[in-house]
């Protein structure tokens, strides 16, 4: 399936910044089940250093530098990415996840391929062991590490709330656990903790969903918006398998990766600093399509529904 994203970020300032310097992950990463054609970011005004490289996770970053005093910032992501349906996993018949535990601890593989770079707490996933003790009902001893996190993605997907009202881009895992509410951002960091506190193997996806889903099939929530879910190393056999606790479904094609870091610190789209000394409106927009479901001049046949919010974290 190859997709279209149009990612576009509008911030305007209440006062003329004079100086910004951001970080951009914008561009979509290849990896075993997805390919990046091509992808052009564009940034208004235009910026006097652009710096391109790769960032410790593998993912793509652009640190720009505006020095010029401007009110409003514009960044457009435009992407083409390829995904492919990825191999079936049996979830009854994968190794039981004490094996995994211990062949994520045992590893030699040090590169972000492996697990060992997602095995322990970061300050946004910490182990509590609350979270540990909710995730440990799923994990009963000798269960097949497939079936288990599935388990854990679908309670949490029945025990916790969406709501974008009640937490904020730095509420911690802890908070939003308690309140069994959030967005993505806050339901893939719990998973995460929780994983972490039974000794698992798990890494903080941001990405995409498909706009429309194909027929017949329900809308994801956090489509139209970034998206954040959860890779869990399932052994040296399945290897890494993403879990989408906000929609209870094991991702597939209507999931595009943007980055893989540890935690939403590690992959957040837009990041950096301005001095400014006024308040500031962000508007986030974001469009999936499948070429499939465009015309020869690359517009969609129907007119898209677009998020169009203020946004300071991910869906």
């Amino acid at each position: 399936m190859i997709y279209t994203i149009n990612h576009r970020t509008t911030y305007v300032y209440e006062k003329p910044v004079g100086f910004a310097r951001c970080v951009l992950r914008l561009t979509p990463a290849t990896t075993a089940t997805q390919t990046l054609l091509d992808s052009v970011v564009t940034v208004t005004p235009e910026p006097s250093t652009i710096v391109t490289r790769d960032g410790p996770f593998g993912e793509r970053t652009q640190t720009i530098v505006i020095d010029k005093a401007h009110s409003e910032l514009v960044i457009t992501g435009h992407s083409r990415v390829d995904v492919g349906a990825g191999k079936d996993h049996d979830r009854d018949n994968s190794a039981p996840w004490e094996a995994v535990r211990a062949q994520a601890f045992g590893t030699r593989v040090l590169g972000t391929e492996g697990p060992a770079a997602y095995l322990y707490p970061t300050r946004r996933t910490p182990v509590v062991t609350a979270i540990t003790d909710y995730a440990r009902i799923s994990f009963s001893p000798g269960r097949p590490v497939i079936a288990a996190a599935a388990d854990l993605m679908e309670r949490m997907y029945a025990d916790f709330k969406y709501d974008p009202e009640t937490t904020t881009v730095s509420t911690p895992a802890a908070l939003a656990f308690e309140a069994r509410s959030g967005v993505c951002q806050d339901f893939a960091h719990i998973m995460i903790s929780g994983l972490h506190g039974l000794g698992l193997s798990a890494a903080y996806v941001s990405g995409y969903l498909r706009t429309n889903p194909p027929p017949g099939r329900p809308r994801l929530a956090g489509a139209d918006a970034t998206h954040a879910w959860v890779s869990v190393w399932c052994g040296e056999t399945d290897g890494w398998i993403g879990f989408d606790p906000t929609n209870a479904v094991l991702t597939r094609q209507d999931h595009i990766v943007l980055a893989v870091g540890r935690d939403y610190s590690d992959v957040a789209p837009i990041d950096g600093i301005v001095l400014s000394p006024g308040s500031q409106t962000l508007k986030v927009e974001v469009d999936v399509v499948p070429e499939s479901e465009m015309d020869a001049d690359g517009e969609r046949y129907a007119i898209p529904v677009r998020a169009s919010v203020r946004q300071t974290g991910q869906s």
